[in-house]
């Protein structure tokens, strides 16, 4: 069993993923603690994110619209 992406594979930091959602870093660590979102450990043991998955994610939830006055 290979714990490596798939090299094409694109990964997310988690202040990336934290712009995209627009929520601070500590909120996606604490989301993939809880299991919401899979995360992948760098050899240096950092947190990457899927783009795949994130943007499936992110897809799932209601955009808010700019309302101009």
């Amino acid at each position: 069993m290979s714990a490596h992406p798939a090299e094409s594979e694109a990964l997310l930091t988690p202040s990336e993923v934290a712009s995209l959602f627009r929520v601070d870093p500590k909120t996606v660590t604490r989301w993939a603690k809880a299991g919401k979102l899979t995360s992948i450990r760098t050899l240096g043991g950092h947190r990457r994110y899927r783009e795949a998955e994130v943007r499936e994610l992110l897809d799932g939830i209601p955009r808010q619209r700019a309302t101009t006055a």
